[in-house]
């Protein structure tokens, strides 16, 4: 029997053991990798790896977006938020726009950097 990977066992149980708010942090990270590797992609004039990562940054917000706690009045700004950044994903796509990608690049690490500043208040709240 061959040994598994020790790196996906790692990733597995960090995942599996990460709270709710860490798991949000590693969405917005996991949208910014792959619009990155979307962008690089489109650079190199790989259509078919641009689209793949393009698919996974929109997954990723669609993830974000279906479990938004709509109890808050925040939820629904993000929501809107979310649905015109998945809008612009679809755009950037179809016309293999990099600048489409920085921009909602530039949103999503806006929404990272402010999450980990909340984790962080939240922390030291307890």
């Amino acid at each position: 029997m061959a040994m598994a990977n020790p790196y996906a066992q790692y990733k597995n149980q960090s995942i599996n053991t990460a709270t709710p708010e860490e798991l949000t942090l590693k969405l917005y990270e996991g949208c910014i990798k792959f619009i990155n590797l979307a962008i690089i992609a489109i650079d190199e004039k790989n259509i078919e790896k641009s689209n793949a990562n393009i698919i996974k940054a929109q997954n990723i917000i669609n993830e974000l977006n279906i479990t938004l706690d709509m109890s808050y009045e925040i939820s629904k700004n993000l929501r809107l938020l979310y649905d015109y950044l998945k809008d612009r994903l679809i755009e950037a796509n179809l016309k293999k726009d990099k600048d489409i990608l920085e921009e909602v690049r530039g949103f999503v690490v806006e929404f990272r950097d402010i999450w980990k500043q909340a984790m962080k208040l939240a922390r030291q709240g307890k």
